[in-house]
């Protein structure tokens, strides 16, 4: 991409022209070192116009019907008034970086709707199912006056959790018929979760996902005590049909209007921003660590007597991490 200038970017975003928007995000997303001088000027000029947006994380098993949902709530968030955008994070290939990229073709109706804003970005691999700038993105969709951010997640083992620390509200979309076998309810996720919906509950699924919403009403009495500030609740709907949705949506603004008067919206903002900074500081540091002259030397023969087990990898962690802090002569 062209030298971007910070300065123009910034402005484009707050009058809320949706292809700067892409611009803008595609410059926080470059792992180019070149553009990391310009995004930090960029997210530097916007930062006083965050925090604005209710921020929504919704993940759940493959196969659950994200998309399906996301199109459905954000269709009523748009009919409603709201400005929303959905930042719905696609896997990558973990042997070739590819990924399907296919958001906007699996939410065509909401994706031609001009209230709307849809950024499909790869995870590259990062854990939790979750991209590696998505906080960034967030922030520059708030700045561009989107008020309700839809972030959706692969739906992998620590998305539930990932999800939590970028968003003010968890919903876990569940299957009608997870009930039977208990699926999904482990304590991580049932602990990270807001707001737990079962989705497809139409048709001869009906009877299942009351069952299933019974059961996980059941499960999180034993998690959550009777004082805690909010219980999560279990909800029905069905995306394909759109019943259930804005019940789904009431529930959601019931979840920020209690925190926020128990004071606990801004705790969990204040939470994120740490969070935000420690991920950064893992990120940089990695990076630090593999571009070092001493470590690149040492490594490729380290790993070779790893994968001949002739060396226990704490060993070799150790010896390499000594290169990195303490540098022979």
């Amino acid at each position: 991409m062209m030298r971007p200038d910070p300065a123009a970017l910034a402005e484009g975003v707050r009058q809320g022209h949706v292809p700067t928007l892409a611009r803008a995000i595609t410059l926080v997303e470059s792992t180019l070192p070149r553009h990391r001088p310009d995004a930090h000027a960029l997210l530097t000029a916007l930062m006083p116009y965050t925090g604005g947006a209710h921020r929504v994380g919704i993940t759940g098993v493959p196969g659950v019907g994200k998309s399906t949902f996301i199109e459905a709530l954000g269709t009523h968030l748009t009919s409603l008034g709201h400005r929303v955008a959905v930042l719905a994070i696609d896997p990558s290939s973990s042997r070739t970086g590819g990924s399907i990229l296919g958001d906007k073709t699996r939410m065509d109706r909401l994706a031609r709707d001009p209230r709307a804003f849809i950024r499909p970005s790869p995870t590259g691999g990062t854990l939790g199912g979750v991209a590696a700038r998505t906080q960034e993105a967030l922030l520059l969709c708030e700045a561009a006056g989107f008020d309700v951010i839809l972030v959706e997640t692969v739906g992998v083992g620590q998305s539930e959790l990932v999800v939590a620390d970028l968003t003010d509200v968890a919903l876990v979309l569940m299957l009608p018929n997870a009930g039977d076998e208990l699926q999904g309810i482990k304590r991580g996720l049932m602990e990270a979760a807001d707001v737990i919906a079962i989705n497809k509950a139409d048709g001869d699924n009906a009877p299942q996902a009351q069952r299933a919403a019974a059961t996980y009403t059941s499960a999180l009495r034993y998690l959550h005590p009777h004082d805690a500030p909010w219980t999560p609740p279990v909800l029905t709907c069905s995306a394909l049909h759109g019943d259930g949705i804005p019940q789904v949506w009431d529930t959601l603004r019931q979840h920020r209007d209690t925190l926020q008067s128990l004071h606990l919206w801004e705790e969990r903002r204040r939470h994120q921003q740490l969070r935000w900074l420690q991920r950064l500081l893992d990120e940089r540091l990695r990076d630090a660590f593999l571009q070092n002259p001493h470590v690149q030397r040492l490594l490729p023969h380290i790993q070779a007597q790893v994968q001949s087990a002739a060396l226990a990898p704490t060993t070799a962690a150790e010896r390499l991490l000594d290169a990195f802090l303490s540098p022979p002569p």
